[in-house]
Order: structure tokens, then sequence, then C-alpha cells
């Protein structure tokens, strides 16, 4: 056992869609949440500038004696998590797009990839769509913009709307039976994201295997906690506001 707190860490609140998974089937943990939104976003900056981000916030985490982190986010993931782990002897978990059940569940019709243009560039993406073999199938669009959306926490409105539509109107959205949500601010929109397509279409992000590959790594290593459920937030490396923390807790409750 091992009642230290699990760190979780994203660019924005993008990454409370995975806090939010993780504390449904670990619920008797501490938690750390940082959001970096002096940097927020990560998708459109450059990979060295991003990568000084990262470092600083793992930093931060360590400093406060964490178990385990999850990287929340999939641009901080395709960048730096190798390097991390080679550098520190904590667990550290990254997420990536569902790629793999998108295509097993495709029923003969295409996959979309939705992400970052960092996560889209980025070799993690490319190499894991080549391991797949899986290129005639996938199409890969970024969407910049709906990361500011949802630090604005604007999820459903007609410009969010409009935004998604002229995005997609190179795309046949009939040919698509699984859209996957490559960055983590994404399943925020999957409302408008059904109105767009259509309810039949499938929806699918790394969320849930995230959380699940936590906690068998938590298993394994005896590091499960026994404590009531706390979360305490940071922005940056400064404890959240009440403004940020009434905020944050809307999207995990």
């Amino acid at each position: 056992m091992d009642n230290n707190p699990i760190g979780v860490f994203d660019s924005g609140l993008g990454g409370l869609t995975v806090l939010k998974k993780i504390i449904e089937i670990l619920p008797n943990e501490k938690y750390i949440y940082y959001a970096d939104t002096d940097n927020v976003p990560y998708g459109t900056k450059p990979k060295e500038e991003v990568k000084i981000y990262i470092e600083k916030a793992i930093k931060f985490l360590i400093s406060k004696n964490v178990k385990a982190i999850v990287i929340a986010c999939n641009t901080a993931t395709s960048i730096a998590v190798n390097d991390l782990r080679d550098k520190y002897d904590i667990p550290i978990i990254g997420i990536e797009p569902a790629v793999k059940p998108a295509i097993e569940k495709r029923n003969g019709k295409r996959v979309l990839i939705m992400a970052t243009p960092t996560t889209i560039r980025e070799e993690k993406l490319q190499n894991l769509v080549k391991k797949l073999n899986v290129f005639e199938e996938v199409d890969l669009i970024d969407m910049p913009k709906l990361v500011e959306f949802a630090e604005r926490m604007e999820f459903n409105s007609s410009e969010v709307k409009k935004y998604i539509e002229d995005r997609l109107k190179k795309y046949n959205l009939n040919n698509y039976s699984t859209l996957v949500l490559g960055c983590t601010h994404f399943p925020l929109f999957k409302e408008t994201l059904l109105q767009v397509f259509s309810n039949e279409i499938l929806i699918i992000d790394g969320s849930q295997g995230v959380a699940n590959r936590l906690k068998d790594i938590l298993e394994n290593k005896n590091l499960l906690g026994n404590n009531k459920l706390q979360i305490n937030y940071y922005n940056s490396g400064k404890i959240a506001n009440k403004l940020y923390i009434e905020k944050y807790n809307r999207i995990i409750n």
C-alpha cells in the first residue's frame, strides 16, 4: 500500500476527462492535478519549447512525492514520454489516440482521428498507424481551436459547431463509422460532435485505457492507496484559485 498522491498533468483542463475516468476505477486515492494554464495550448507550439514546460511540470509533481504520473495530454505524451521514463524511476503513464480499438470497430468504414497539429506530426501517432498497417482506412485532421474553446468552457456554442463543420467540409462524413479523439480536451465536445456527424458515429478516446493501465501498474507494484478521495489542483505550479477549482470540479463531477 502507498498513500502518496497520483500526479495527473495536462496543458490545461482537458486532462480532467482522463482524471474523471481514473477516479471511477481508483476512488480511494489522492490526486494532484497540474494544469499548465500559463502555456496552454501545447499543440500549436514548437516541440522544444513544449519540452521545457513538460519538464517543469514533471519536476513539480515529483517534488510533491507522487507515486505515479499520468501525462493526460496526447501532445506531451508524443513529445516526451519515452525520455521521461528513461530519466525518472517512478511509473509514468502516457496517453495516445485509441486507433486500434477504432479499427476493430469500424465495420468496413473509415476512421477519422482528430488531434492537435503536434500530435499529428509527431512520430508516435504516425508509427502507431504504420504498425497497425491502416493508412488506407484512416484520415487525420488537426483541430487546434477546440483547445482554446475548451479552456473558455465553451463546448456547445454555435461558434464551436461552425468551426467543426468548417474543418470537416472536405470530408464525406457518411464514410466514417468511428471518430478517435486524439486530444484530452476533445471529449468535452462530444455532444456537438454527435450533432455534426450523427448519433450513429462511434466516438472513442484513450482515457479508459490509461485508467486501466494505471490501475494494473499500481496493483503490480503494490502501490494502491486506501484514502478518502482528494484532489488538489495546481495551475503551472501555483495553487488554483477558487474560480478554477469550481470550473475543474464541474468537469470532474
